[in-house]
């Protein structure tokens, strides 16, 4: 027999750009087949945050492409009314219940914000016989006063269902911490996570909004505002999961901090910028040097 061992080999993987063309899908589809549970993904073995498609995945899902397109259709809320047979406006009244959930959301050139939904699940929501006196007829009186009161449960939603796919991306307890953090707005996490080394870890695995204009725009304010929990109960259970989370990435692996001062080492502290005299004991003292 040989001495040399022999190294088994990991399958091959793909980028997701080289995916997602393969499957002939648009990135923005491929990402939310990822979301949605339908590709599998795993870390890339070469660091950086990354994810990959493992080849026989790839393999898998390229036998039912067109299946998996149909999987991930979004449509807007003129397309969606018609696909459900209904009034644009009793869809929307639909969707600020909370009873169709967008998928998606971009701006339009005039900021507005442009929900997106999932076609299939309008259609299996269409199909449910149950639902038949939501899509005719009047609205029942209790929705309606929601409706009056200002109700609208789009944002929300949506923040919770992105939550749901971040998650399912985590792969420890830092990771699903930085994803609770995405959806607190930096005051809520400051109270909860007192220690500024903690916090600045965390921070490290805190997802950021999805990009609408450059930072700083009036377009990125309005996404940030969309994607930050507003309403106090869902405030309430997000910081409630965030501090429970955070107990188990602290003992899963503490968050790093400086290494002790060894004995006989002076404390460091940072150097104060000197200023310059002024008035007239400066100008003595410029003269004098």
């Amino acid at each position: 027999m040989s001495g040399n061992t022999v190294v088994p080999q990991q399958a091959p993987s793909c980028s997701a750009s080289r995916a997602a063309r393969e499957l002939g899908l648009k990135r923005g589809e491929f990402d939310l087949a990822v979301h949605l549970g339908r590709i599998s993904t795993v870390p890339d073995e070469g660091g950086g945050g990354r994810r990959v498609v493992p080849r026989p995945e790839l393999d898998r899902l390229l036998g039912s492409a067109e299946e998996l397109r149909e999987h991930v259709r979004v449509v807007g809320t003129g397309e969606a009314a018609t696909l459900m047979e209904v009034p644009a406006s009793r869809f929307t009244r639909l969707a600020r219940l909370g009873l169709v959930v967008p998928v998606k959301f971009y701006l339009n050139r005039y900021r507005a914000v442009v929900w997106l939904y999932l076609a299939e699940e309008l259609e299996q929501f269409t199909a449910d016989v149950h639902n038949g006196f939501l899509l005719k007829g009047r609205t029942p009186e209790s929705m309606r006063a929601h409706l009056a009161a200002g109700r609208d449960l789009r944002a929300r939603n949506w923040r919770g269902r992105h939550l749901g796919f971040l998650l399912r991306q985590c792969d420890d307890p830092w990771q699903r911490a930085g994803a609770l953090a995405a959806f607190l707005d930096p005051l809520q996490i400051a109270e909860i996570v007192k220690d500024p080394y903690e916090r600045s870890h965390l921070n490290r695995f805190r997802p950021g909004p999805p990009a609408h204009g450059a930072p700083g725009s009036p377009a990125a304010h309005l996404v940030e505002k969309i994607v930050t929990a507003d309403e106090p109960d869902e405030i309430a259970w997000l910081r409630a999961d965030l501090d429970r989370t955070l107990a188990e990435a602290r003992a899963h692996l503490p968050a790093p901090r400086p290494a002790p001062a060894r004995p006989g080492d002076e404390p460091q502290s940072p150097e104060r910028p000197r200023r310059a005299p002024r008035g007239l004991l400066g100008l003595l003292r410029r003269r004098s040097s």
